[in-house]
């Protein structure tokens, strides 16, 4: 297996609060990989380190083969890693067609003096992006509402239009922050097929996730933290027989 993702000794601090200590894994290029865990386990503060928003305090994250940078989110997202949020982050007042648009943005070549010259190259690289943000909400099967303001769409459905963007910036990996919370059964389902679908169109995934039985059942391997620290990583089916992760779920009288 090519590794795409490794976390090496990550640590993190908040005052007096570890979030994270010695936090280190890997994800294999073309898996989806799971990471769960108690509510405060340091999931999403995983994310926002390697995602550029936090920086660490040591440790450090090797993505395809070079070191990634802390404090530039943007230049991480040019490195080929896209994200979406535990709390849904849209560009309220605008349609689903211009939020994908927007994400688009890592990839254009027009500089300022053509689009404010709508030089003919400008023109034809707007038309296919245009283009692309339609066939991403397709994609997510959301295209029926292209021209929809996105605060006027479901709450399934800005999860989806989230996940567009994110893929509109053309990304090797996927990390995705509790995608199904907040969805009934049928997203849920919907949702497991859309992460398969990315995966088997070359994109690897990272999962945090709250629904444990779709993380068994979607995951190639999945980690646990507990208190900031890894507690176990392995295939699902390991996993869940982990006295720890049981104690860490359900506390020492059940384990």
């Amino acid at each position: 297996m090519i590794k795409l993702l490794e976390a090496r000794g990550i640590h993190k601090r908040f005052g007096g609060l570890q979030a994270l200590t010695d936090v280190s894994l890997s994800i294999n290029k073309g898996e989806i990989y799971g990471l769960i865990g108690p509510n405060g386990a340091g999931k999403t503060t995983f994310f926002n380190v390697l995602s550029g928003a936090y920086t660490p305090e040591s440790g450090e994250f090797v993505f395809s083969g070079s070191e990634l940078p802390y404090g530039e989110p943007h230049k991480i997202v040019q490195r080929g890693i896209a994200r979406t949020f535990q709390n849904i982050r849209l560009f309220r007042e605008l349609t689903a067609l211009e939020n994908v648009m927007v994400g688009h943005h890592t990839r254009s070549t027009a500089g300022l003096f053509g689009i404010l010259l709508q030089r003919k190259h400008v023109r034809e690289e707007e038309r296919l992006v245009t283009e692309r943000a339609f066939e991403l909400l397709r994609y997510v099967g959301i295209e029926r509402f292209a021209n929809t303001v996105s605060k006027n769409l479901s709450y399934g459905d800005q999860r989806r239009l989230e996940i567009a963007r994110a893929l509109a910036t053309e990304p090797q990996l996927l990390a995705l922050d509790e995608p199904a919370a907040g969805m009934n059964a049928t997203e849920t389902s919907h949702l497991r097929t859309l992460i398969e679908t990315i995966r088997h169109d070359g994109v690897t995934v990272l999962l945090i996730e709250h629904d444990v039985k779709l993380v068994m059942g979607l995951c190639d391997r999945v980690a646990v933290l507990d208190f900031g620290k890894k507690i176990v990583e392995d295939v699902p089916a390991i996993v869940q027989k982990n006295a720890a992760v049981i104690e860490a779920y359900l506390g020492g009288a059940h384990a």
